[in-house]
């Protein structure tokens, strides 16, 4: 069919194969929505008088900057290996942890946790502090509170290499979610730390 116009009427374009959009999400970045939960419940504990917890940030060395469009990092690698994830103070102790997510429901891999953090725990431990994991399994719903010589004790005896879901919830204290905090875990360190 011809248009007034002289051009010819195009047929619509072949159908595209359908695709499924699957969503793939990095180890590195899965913990992400997690993290951002617990930094909104330290900013609560806080604003309240109840804690003064910080997210430790990662050191890199920042090598080449594009000022084009304002100021972006192009280039840039991590100084060193990091600790652990968050620090502070907790009625006048020192406190130190790691977060942690899984989309597991039965276990824990011990794998998701680099030696060099059980040793900075560990040196914690042993100057005095206070030292523990935080354990979200997100297809759960599910964030518990483990004493990190649990985990650490658990990962030297090198019988599994992985966590059961079970031995967590016998170990851990099972921390509270909510609206605000989102993740109330400073009930779970007063009962686990200073009972």
């Amino acid at each position: 069919m011809n248009y007034p116009n002289g051009l010819k009427r195009q047929s619509p374009p072949a159908k595209a194969k359908k695709r499924k959009n699957k969503l793939t999400v990095s180890s590195a970045n899965r913990g992400m929505a997690f993290e951002s939960a617990i930094n909104e419940s330290n900013s609560y504990y806080m604003e309240k008088g109840l804690a003064l917890i910080t997210k430790r940030p990662t050191p890199i060395n920042i090598v080449k900057v594009d000022y084009t469009k304002g100021a972006k990092i192009t280039h840039a690698y991590f100084e060193h290996q990091s600790t652990t994830d968050y620090n502070g103070i907790i009625n006048k102790r020192y406190v130190d942890f790691e977060a942690k997510s899984s989309r597991s429901k039965t276990s824990f891999p011990l794998a998701n946790i680099p030696s060099q953090q059980l040793e900075h725990l560990s040196k914690v431990i042993e100057y005095g502090g206070i030292a523990f994991f935080l354990i979200n399994f997100s297809l759960l719903h599910e964030t518990y509170l483990l004493k990190a010589e649990f985990v650490i004790n658990f990962k030297n005896e090198g019988k599994r290499a992985s966590l059961p879901l079970e031995d967590i919830r016998k170990a851990g204290i099972l921390v509270k979610e909510g609206y605000r905090p989102s993740i109330d875990y400073l009930p779970a360190v007063l009962e686990a730390f200073f009972k």
